[in-house]
């Protein structure tokens, strides 16, 4: 399936240290593969929450993780479980907080996942996903840790940052140049940037080298932070109709904004007046000689209202 294993202690430190664990944290991983990553997690994190699409690593994972109480090994695609869903899973478990604090307190460590106390029970969990979360569920409180799967990055992304609950923070590994998109300042800006700020503050923590990886990559990663904003600049139900205007001036992101955006609106089944927009531009102070990669967020919100008044 494409995977690459990370199996560089140095980066799985910085992974960790950058999401700030306690044992008060629920942590939802992405895709945890072989596990080299789950088992820093179970030794920080009060619950750890694992999904993972491939049935061969699920079967080794349910496996090595069979003595840890806060690990949960949900199987299936990240993209069609809601977070509050993946939650759920956890809630549904008995109380394992005293468990889980005793076998760290002993301290004895076997094979990878086996704390080696002498019990031979298995005690983690795999929940079956209640189709409904209930309250409890939706008011708590998680972060993502996750080695992401690059070929859908962006997706689960959006995925965790658009949801109910979305998390109160997320350190993933992720390819070095789309980091850089992400993170990117006026000037060099784009619909994937606007996308995450929207939501989040992202920072590069690190760069991670190709060769922490098994099988290498082509490229190098970086381990980036996302802070999620306590309010967001228009409400979520508004978010859509912001990011048409936005995707629109980006679908000919060389030209200048008054021919890109009244050209885009056009294609999006939106079409405004080139004098129109121009004019509106102008009004909210915005220079229509200036490209869409410079324009920013709190920009693009005053573009919009004045474009939905026009």
């Amino acid at each position: 399936m494409g995977q690459n294993f990370l199996t560089d202690s140095t980066a799985l430190n910085t992974i960790v240290q950058a999401a700030n664990l306690t044992t008060a944290d629920i942590v939802i991983e992405v895709g945890p593969g072989l596990g080299v990553l789950t088992w820093e997690l179970l030794h920080l994190a009060g619950q750890v929450l694992s999904v993972e699409l491939d049935r061969r690593l699920a079967a080794r994972l349910r496996e090595e993780f069979a003595s840890w109480f806060n690990f949960t090994l949900v199987e299936g695609d990240i993209l069609t479980l809601p977070p509050a869903a993946i939650l759920a899973a956890h809630h549904a478990k008995p109380d394992g907080n005293a468990e889980t604090q005793r076998r760290r307190d002993v301290g004895g460590v076997g094979n990878l996942g086996v704390v080696g106390d002498g019990d031979a029970a298995p005690i983690a969990r795999e929940s079956a996903l209640p189709q409904t979360a209930n309250a409890t569920v939706f008011s708590q409180s998680y972060k993502v840790v996750a080695n992401l799967p690059y070929a859908i990055t962006a997706p689960v992304l959006r995925h965790f940052l658009e949801a109910a609950p979305a998390p109160s923070l997320m350190v993933v590994l992720v390819q070095w140049e789309v980091a850089q998109r992400i993170t990117a300042a006026p000037g060099d800006l784009s619909v994937l940037a606007h996308a995450v700020q929207f939501y989040a503050e992202p920072e590069i923590v690190a760069r991670v080298p190709a060769s922490s990886f098994l099988p290498a990559p082509k490229v190098d990663s970086a381990v980036l932070r996302l802070r999620q904003h306590p309010t967001t600049l228009v409400p979520p139900t508004d978010a859509d109709s912001l990011f048409r205007v936005i995707k629109a001036a980006f679908l000919q992101p060389r030209k200048k904004l008054a021919n890109a955006l009244p050209t885009g609106l056009a294609a999006m089944g939106q079409p405004i007046p080139r004098d129109k927009v121009i004019a509106t531009l102008a009004t909210i102070g915005v220079d229509p000689e200036r490209r869409a990669e410079t324009v920013r967020l709190a920009e693009w919100k005053a573009v919009w209202e004045a474009l939905h008044q026009t």
